[in-house]
């Protein structure tokens, strides 16, 4: 992680296959110029909100317009990040499977090992006591081919060549920054059916990354990708 995000620290944090929203992730800032790893709350807060228990919970924000709306207007100008994973999961919903049957999981990770970048935003925000949290939030954008198959939208995954420019906030500004975030090519992701352990955010270990048993498992280009999409990303 720390060759491929450039960050100074060496932080002592353990591995994680199943985050939820209002758990830490972590995240790359830029401070003068130099790159540093962040923890952070997985559930953004805009400034102006007066009850974080009561405001809604913003894991994700639909790049179309996020650098006009009141809640990332500041961010996008100035609090730019990366959210970094090896990969994420999503749900399907089998057309064929009876009512109210559960949706199945995907692992979604580059097809070359490396982690993934997610744009991000994010934000400090402070109680009326003084007391101060840590925010974040992953920009997504339309789905690609590969991702259509089971959802309509995915994680905004940035190239490496361009981590310097969505950090950039000084010299990058908020639509030069969105120009950067093009559709991620099929061929770069690989698509994994896995088990339902995951569904439960209790399960955090790297077995719940396994692939499903060989008959219930489709795998990658084998989806049929004219399938309808359910709902929006939960788990990284």
């Amino acid at each position: 992680m720390r060759q491929v995000f450039g960050y100074a620290e060496q932080p002592n944090f353990p591995p994680r296959f199943n985050v939820a929203p209002t758990q830490p992730v972590p995240v790359i800032i830029i401070e003068n110029g130099v790159r540093h790893f962040r923890l952070m709350r997985w559930g953004f807060l805009p400034g102006f909100a007066k009850d974080p228990k009561a405001f809604p919970l913003i894991v994700n924000a639909r790049i179309e317009g996020v650098a006009e709306k009141a809640s990332f207007r500041a961010a996008m100008k100035r609090r730019r990040c990366l959210v970094i994973a090896d990969g994420f999961y999503e749900w399907r919903k089998d057309p064929s499977a009876k009512r109210g049957a559960p949706r199945r999981p995907y692992l979604i990770r580059r097809a070359n090992g490396e982690p993934m970048g997610f744009a991000g935003l994010c934000e400090t925000y402070m109680d009326n006591t003084g007391g101060e949290i840590d925010t974040a939030c992953i920009l997504v954008r339309p789905a690609n081919r590969l991702i259509g198959a089971i959802h309509d939208r995915m994680p905004a995954i940035l190239d490496r060549s361009l981590f310097s420019a969505w950090l950039d906030c000084d010299t990058v500004g908020p639509e030069e920054a969105l120009a950067l975030l093009s559709p991620t090519p099929e061929e770069a992701l690989e698509m994994i059916e896995i088990g339902p352990r995951v569904n439960s955010f209790a399960n955090d270990d790297a077995d719940i990354q396994a692939p499903a048993p060989a008959g219930a498992a489709e795998t990658g280009t084998q989806l049929d990708l004219a399938l309808p999409a359910p709902a929006v990303p939960r788990r990284a």
